[in-house]
């Protein structure tokens, strides 16, 4: 006998055929996770991608999409080659324990999931994309960088903001260079013994003169309102928003204006009001401020 059994009357040979047995679960199971993940990845990885790009889906969603997919295939391969195996209490155990997990992170992460969804559909359907100058609840900024969880912009005074993803997709987002023209519009206020052809033609010559002003639509200078002490006229000329500037126009057409009055003796009061529903507003050299009832 051997000295194993004399001592402690053990017989290594009733063992073994569980040992075997263990073994072999365990290189089945190696194996099926194998052969399932590695076909299944080749074969997802690919139908994925492509069918994506031929919808013409944005490269980063579609890495995103590969990626999720290939996990969700390790995850199939690891469920089928335990099933195979014959790991089904197993299974059944870490799968009631993954879906307890799941809805415990779910409500921890929901504010994260919310800008991912919503960083998802920005890229995708692209209200703005990098380098464009847009307004959202009383902020503006230009575009920098589109992430999957937020959007990092530069203010005009050069600070960077970085806004969730969620709050973008949420509010009502202004574009301001989405297209290929934009109106300046300034509002000017002559006296009422003033000629108001006069002061047209000079907002609209001056205009018409302004580097980067469209000829189509042209220039124009409308009469909007009569306020307490003047005749308000609206400056409206058009520019390509990608070439020149918004803010840089207007105010080379305000001082361009300016000097042509001041050049014409024609009258600018200052300031002067006028009631726009129910509130008074104080209009101060083209712009206008609420004063209150």
């Amino acid at each position: 006998m051997l000295p194993l059994q004399q001592e402690f009357g053990i017989d290594p040979g009733a063992y073994l055929p569980a040992l075997v047995s263990a073994v072999t679960t365990v290189v089945v199971f190696v194996v099926a996770f194998v052969v399932v993940y590695l076909t299944g990845k080749a074969v997802v990885s690919q139908g994925v991608r492509r069918t994506l790009e031929r919808r013409g889906f944005d490269e980063t969603l579609v890495g995103l999409a590969v990626s999720t997919a290939v996990a969700i295939t390790g995850v199939f391969a690891v469920a089928l080659a335990a099933t195979i195996a014959g790991f089904g209490v197993v299974l059944a155990a870490f799968a009631t324990l993954g879906g307890a997990l799941a809805l415990a992170v779910g409500f921890a992460a929901r504010d994260l999931i919310a800008n991912f969804v919503a960083g998802v559909f920005i890229i995708q359907d692209e209200p703005f994309t990098v380098g464009d100058w847009i307004e959202w609840g009383g902020e503006s900024g230009v575009v920098r960088e589109i992430h999957l969880r937020v959007t990092k912009l530069d203010t005009f005074d050069n600070q960077l903001i970085t806004v969730p993803n969620a709050d973008l997709a949420n509010a009502a987002v202004v574009n301001n260079v989405a297209n290929d023209r934009r109106r300046v519009a300034v509002e000017f206020g002559i006296g009422y013994a003033d000629d108001i052809e006069a002061a047209r033609a000079a907002i609209v010559e001056e205009a018409a003169r302004i580097d980067g002003a469209l000829d189509d639509p042209e220039p124009t200078a409308p009469v909007t309102a009569l306020g307490d002490s003047a005749v308000v006229l609206s400056g409206r000329l058009w520019i390509d928003p990608q070439e020149h500037g918004y803010g840089s126009v207007r105010a080379q057409f305000l001082e361009a204006v300016k000097d042509r009055f001041d050049a014409e003796g024609i009258d600018m009061p200052y300031p002067h009001t006028e009631l726009a529903g129910g509130v008074e507003v104080t209009q101060v050299g083209g712009s206008g401020v609420a004063t209150g009832d």
